[in-house]
Order: structure tokens, then sequence, then C-alpha cells
């Protein structure tokens, strides 16, 4: 079965910057389209940003648009999520999920990683 394993969150002050990295492993990576999704507490788990498997289509959420930029590298079988101008309303445990096609639908994504904690605050 796929495993997705996500690292490279941790505690950043406003303004500050954070490249969250997901390695998948038990499945063809390069054929998969991945996403990145939070979760904040009470609250429900919003999309983020995807790459299609090739890297070059890329689509983020209106809240990170601009500050947070979605990159894949097949031959290491990871993704990454580079995170600049953090915001205290960044804070969130951050996924990183695997899908046969692009979605922004977190129940379409069929794998998905335990997650990474990023809090801002001064």
């Amino acid at each position: 079965q796929a495993q997705l394993v996500e690292s490279g969150g941790g505690l950043v002050q406003p303004g500050g910057s954070l490249r969250l990295s997901c390695v998948a492993s038990g499945r063809t990576f390069s054929m998969y389209a991945m996403g990145w999704f939070r979760q904040a507490p009470e609250k429900e788990r919003e999309f983020v940003a995807v790459c299609d498997w090739t890297g070059t289509s890329t689509v983020y959420a209106d809240s990170v648009k601009g500050r947070f930029t979605v990159s894949r590298d097949n031959a290491k079988n990871t993704v990454y999520l580079q995170m600049n101008s953090l915001k205290p309303e960044d804070t969130a445990v951050y996924y990183c999920a695997a899908s046969g096609g692009w979605s922004k639908e977190a129940n379409k994504y069929n794998y998905w990683g335990q997650g990474t904690q990023v809090t801002v605050s001064s």
C-alpha cells in the first residue's frame, strides 16, 4: 500500500518561511496527483494546493496564492510545499495526499500522511 510521510513543520514567527516535504513509497509516485491540505483545531480540513503528476500544473487556494509553492521531484518520490510570508492564520496540521486525479476535495484522495504541525506565532 502507498505510504506518505510529511516532515518540515515547526514553530516560525510571522513573516518567516518553512518548507514541508512528503516522501511516498509503495506505489508508482509519478502517476499520482499530489495535494496539500491543512486542518486547524475545530475547523474542517481545507485545500491548500495540488500538483499534477508532471509538476507542470498547479492550483492554489486563494488564501495562500502568491505565498506558497508546491513542487515535486519524482526521482526522489517527494513533493514539497514552500511556505513564505507565513501568517498566524496559517497555523494548522498540514497533510499531503495522493490521488489518481486532480481535485480540491479531501474525500477524493486515496492516501494520506500523518500530518506535520506548523505553528506561526511571535
